[in-house]
């Protein structure tokens, strides 16, 4: 399949309850500290050698968003308010949320189509700040993919993908030179929006190059190879796509620490869990769990990218080498403020916003 090389210039009250996308609002049960302890994340990083490169393998869509009061049932028709298109995807999201946040550059490989979607895909990384778009090439017989979102007034949302150029783009692979990129990476970002060769693909170039490896378990609705697993350092799924993927219960955070036990056992050392409301967890195997609060946002207007900004800061985090629990502290913080915005990219805070969101929290 023809692919055509696309260069672009790199862009160099009472709180309300935060979503991770794709979770769904339970009542607390969890018991979490709140207290966040002083740290160096937010102090003069830019002053340090420059982080290594973010690489995002994925997806990326035109996200038709809906606005719907509730979901129709089967056979039914339902009336939107309003409805539009915006950039999205998983990995898009993720890429986009890198360059807003990371002190290094951030790349995104991915595929798009020759056609209306793909140029609004283009312009909108382009515009997103510090995304290096020219790793993302075109599919001359495939179109965009694309998704429709169909938001509710509490922020929640289904979504349904038509992966287009995402799944059907990549010919032989990923390019030689994209490979070379990726195992020059400080961390590889990786979904399931593309097709899972790729996926394994571009984990190996990672291994065999020492670079972690974090993989959202969020897009096809399928079992992950364990050929794909095993090349995984840190996998991410929220606790839906937990039960889907072991086939057990995660209405607790019991059931949830027994669920990340069976994905230690399918060879994933560490399993970051997004928690919806209830804030997020990380199991590496054989210590305890680190647990992290969400961090309220005043208001909640769309979950859709959350997932993806938790995911993403989480890794930039990670890249300048700090602790797991101040990576999860600054997710935390990104995703609240992700979730008070319409739309997925458009939603990705800077990382300004981030560390004056948090060093508030800390002073409360």
């Amino acid at each position: 399949m023809a692919q055509a090389r696309v260069r672009l210039t790199p862009a160099g009250p009472t709180p309300a309850t935060a979503f991770l996308s794709g979770s769904k609002p339970r009542s607390s049960h969890f018991s979490f500290s709140t207290k966040l302890t002083p740290n160096s994340l937010y102090t003069a990083a830019a002053a340090n050698a420059p982080a290594a490169p973010i690489v995002v393998v994925g997806s990326a869509n035109a996200d038709i968003y809906v606005e719907i009061n509730r979901l129709p049932l089967v056979g039914e028709t339902v009336a939107a308010s309003a409805g539009r298109s915006l950039a999205g995807g998983k990995g898009a999201n993720q890429a986009a949320c890198g360059g807003r946040l990371a002190l290094g550059p951030t790349y995104l490989v991915a595929r798009v189509g020759d056609d209306a979607n793909g140029r609004l895909l283009e312009g909108a990384l382009a515009d997103a700040g510090g995304v290096r778009t020219d790793r993302v090439a075109r599919a001359a017989n495939a179109p965009s993919g694309h998704a429709v979102v169909m938001l509710m007034p509490d922020g929640q949302n289904s979504i349904i993908i038509v992966g287009g150029a995402n799944m059907e783009g990549w010919a032989a692979g990923i390019n030689p030179e994209d490979l070379e990129l990726i195992q020059k990476a400080g961390v590889l970002l990786l979904q399931r929006e593309i097709p899972d060769w790729v996926n394994v693909q571009a984990a190996q170039a990672a291994k065999n190059a020492g670079v972690p490896v974090i993989m959202d378990a969020g897009g096809m609705d399928a079992p992950v190879p364990g050929e794909l697993l095993s090349l995984v350092d840190i996998f991410s799924p929220n606790e839906t796509e937990l039960a889907r993927l072991t086939g057990l219960p995660t209405e607790s955070f019991e059931q949830i620490s027994q669920a990340a036990r069976q994905c230690h056992k399918m060879g994933v050392k560490e399993v970051l869990v997004k928690l919806g409301s209830q804030g997020s967890a990380l199991f590496v195997e054989g210590e305890e769990p680190i647990r992290q609060p969400i961090i309220p946002a005043t208001e909640v207007i769309d979950t859709t990218g959350a997932g993806d900004t938790f995911t993403s800061a989480f890794a930039v985090a990670l890249v300048e080498g700090k602790p797991k629990k101040e990576c999860m502290r600054f997710a935390a913080a990104a995703a609240s403020l992700c979730v008070r915005v319409k739309g997925a990219i458009p939603s990705m805070p800077d990382r300004k916003s981030v560390v004056k969101l948090l060093e508030s929290v800390q002073v409360e």
